[in-house]
């Protein structure tokens, strides 16, 4: 920038406050290690041909330790090349931050709520859950290794229409294991975890719901597959259930199926390394009054109407493609009556951010929830989505089909015992959330090269096997002697580890400032195939006669391996310190 001001009185000229111009990473390795369009962007106002201005620029930069070479490339790119003394310093930094390197200071201004997950408790997940799963618990681990305050939360549907049709499901299913089988509605839960709460209902109450068939179906209109509404058919059929059973028995139920299928939900959670701060029931939103809140602060500010008997809000006034019944005909509030007072909720709580991960089915919520964030007088800027795109399961070359309320899906555990958590993790982040994940499942339980999370786990473990090594043959590792002789490090392999190393801190920066977990996951591939090329490749003898040398050359490997846990971690995926003996 000062050079650039230097420019600037020359030439008589004056430039905006903040020249928006680019220093980034270059791609190629030849083309050093930075590169700044500011000749490109600024030409015009300096009256300059880009060259001329680029050769001004670099004219006028002061003296560094940390560049070894400044060069002008194309049409008048500005290449910056890193000097070894700044790369070695790299190295000390590593082993004297250890699991703190990539992180920075918390920003104590800054406190955001991330959602994620928040599965209607109706049934197991499945491997789609995975995904958003893998991904919130990375995103949050990256955004707090950034220096913010996370809040993780899973939000529970556990009232409305859905957990409805789940009680009444479990009641059908107990009537079979009582001898007074009822037909199954066509848009009732047919999973084998249905029947699973049904035999633990019998056995705590034995047959204290037992109703006759007759009773339960006399009179119901007609299902979908009887030439009827399949919708209508199970609102009566949960109407009768309540009506047969008695509200108390009915609640009973139906917190028998919550209480069941959400705590297998949060077992699986913790299983797959994914934790949570709050678990926030939307059933909260209603008993508290904080639904009705919601609503007479958006009639306060004038952006309710009725309509057809119904409460409606106003959002096409802020950007939505229509306005949204939120109290309908009946006096019942709505799904999106909760969503607006969830929102408005956690902001009261003190959250400067409201983050939702949601499935890319959601895409209609990002100008649903904006609009809701205007209208409550909240920044909508405040409010972000972040869109998960459908990750497929492909077993043996064929895509596995799911479907939960069918009942014939892979579920999450399912996965984790065929191929492992660490592998899932890895494998349901290492592509960017905006692209569909195809996930192939003999490939994450391979043991090759091809398999990235293998490939990086091994580069950990072969690292930790020479300091295993190291000891069985009676050597030492003297750190404060290895970093006094780090001038020694100066091959090819060794700088590039060094300058790949440099980068991890902008790699986590960058994917927290992206929302993007998968810059890690490409990160730690390109780190372990750049150790793996050191030794393969180099054919470079580590634990050399040379006590310097040894020291020197056993930092570096440490910082890696320090490094590789580092990113792992953010991940969710273990470092092991040993692997099957197999080559990558």
């Amino acid at each position: 920038m000062q050079a650039l001001l230097d420019v600037r009185r020359k030439q008589q000229v004056e430039l905006p406050e903040t020249p928006e111009f680019a220093i980034e990473r270059t791609r190629q390795k030849d083309h050093g290690d930075f590169a700044t369009n500011a000749a490109l962007v600024l030409c015009k106002t300096l009256g300059m041909k880009p060259r001329d201005l680029a050769q001004a620029i670099v004219d006028h930069l002061p003296e560094s330790r940390h560049v070894e070479n400044v060069a002008i490339a194309g049409p008048g790119f500005i290449n910056f090349t890193l000097s070894r003394s700044c790369l070695l310093g790299t190295l000390r930094r590593v082993l004297e931050r250890g699991d703190e390197y990539g992180s920075t200071e918390r920003d104590e201004n800054e406190h955001l709520t991330v959602e994620y997950v928040s599965a209607n408790p109706t049934g197991p997940l499945h491997v789609g859950h995975g995904r958003g799963a893998a991904f919130g618990a990375s995103l949050t681990n990256i955004l707090e290794a950034c220096g913010i305050k996370v809040q993780r939360e899973y939000y529970v549907n556990d009232y409305g229409r859905q957990m409805d049709i789940l009680a009444t499901s479990v009641w059908l299913r107990y009537l079979d294991l009582t001898g007074n089988p009822v037909r199954f509605p066509d848009n009732g839960y047919k999973g084998d975890y249905v029947v699973d709460v049904a035999r633990t209902l019998k056995h705590a109450h034995g047959d204290r719901f037992r109703r006759s068939p007759f009773e339960v179906t006399a009179n119901l209109p007609p299902d979908e597959s009887q030439g009827g509404d399949k919708e209508a058919h199970v609102d009566a059929l949960i109407g009768r259930a309540r009506e047969l059973l008695g509200s108390d028995d009915f609640d009973l139920i139906y917190k028998l199926a919550l209480d069941s299928l959400l705590g297998a939900i949060r077992d699986e959670l913790l299983a797959f390394n994914v934790r949570y701060d709050n678990w926030f029931s939307e059933r909260s939103l209603a008993d508290s009054g904080a639904v009705d809140r919601a609503i007479d602060r958006l009639t306060r500010l004038g952006h309710m109407y009725e309509k057809d008997g119904a409460r409606w809000f106003r959002a096409t006034t802020f950007g939505d493609e229509k306005d949204r019944v939120v109290v309908r005909e009946n006096g019942q509030s709505t799904y999106f009556a909760s969503d607006i007072a969830y929102l408005l909720n956690k902001f009261e709580r003190g959250f400067t951010k409201a983050v939702y991960v949601l499935g890319a089915d959601h895409h209609g919520y990002i100008a649903r929830l904006k609009a809701a964030a205007s209208g409550l007088g909240l920044n909508p800027a405040n409010v972000e989505i972040v869109l998960v795109q459908f990750a497929k399961l492909y077993k043996d070359g064929k895509e596995v089909s799911m479907g939960k309320r069918e009942g014939n899906f892979v579920t999450l555990k399912d996965l984790r015992t065929e191929v492992g958590t660490d592998a899932a993790r890895f494998f349901y982040v290492m592509r960017s959330h905006e692209q569909h994940l195809d996930f192939d499942l003999e490939l994450a339980k391979s043991q090759s090269k091809d398999n990235p999370v293998y490939y990086v786990q091994y580069a950990h473990a072969r690292i930790a096997s020479v300091f295993q090594k190291l000891s069985e043959q009676r050597q030492t590792h003297n750190r404060s002697a290895g970093d006094a002789a780090r001038q020694l490090l100066s091959n090819e392999h060794e700088l590039d580890l060094l300058n790949l190393m440099l980068r991890y801190p902008e790699t986590v920066e960058r994917a927290g400032e992206q929302r993007s977990p998968h810059l890690v996951a490409n990160y730690l591939r390109e780190l372990a195939a750049a150790l793996h090329g050191y030794y393969d490749g180099a054919q470079v003898k580590i634990l050399v006669e040379d006590d310097d040398l040894r020291n020197a050359r056993l930092n570096m490997l440490l910082a890696v391996k320090q490094v590789l846990a580092n990113g792992l971690r953010l991940l969710g995926v273990s470092a092991p310190e040993r692997m099957e003996r197999q080559e990558p």
